[in-house]
């Protein structure tokens, strides 16, 4: 990344939700806080190792909060933050952007339509 980009609130946005699951996870949690098995259901495709390193990514940038109740078993709790609540309202934005002009989009351009898991963020 060039040095006039790496202060751009747009890549420090992607940078966060770099990784294959993260867009899925944030979208989930945008429709309710989940336990983790939940999660791994809503998200067949991944698996638990990863599922559980992109939760600690998110956590740790501050879109995803963890609650852990002393319970036996064990009960852990994800949610999005307020960070990660404003994240998904900044992607409606980009999905909608995505809608409009993927009608124009071809494959010699290589432009794609936003990702299904984008589609749906709440």
């Amino acid at each position: 990344m060039s040095k006039s980009t790496d202060n751009c609130g747009f890549a420090t946005a992607i940078k966060m939700i770099e990784g294959k699951w993260k867009v899925d996870i944030l979208c989930e949690l945008g429709t309710a806080s989940r336990r983790f098995g939940r999660l791994r259901q809503a998200i067949p495709e991944i698996s638990e190792k990863m599922l559980a390193q992109q939760l600690r990514e998110l956590e740790a940038d501050g879109l995803v909060d963890r609650k852990a109740y002393p319970e036996l078993p064990a009960k852990v709790v994800y949610s999005l933050t307020e960070r990660g609540v404003a994240l998904n309202a900044a992607a409606e934005a980009l999905c909608r952007w995505a809608e409009q002009f993927s009608p124009i989009a071809d494959a010699s351009t290589q432009v794609y339509a936003a990702p299904a898991s984008l589609q749906n963020v709440s």
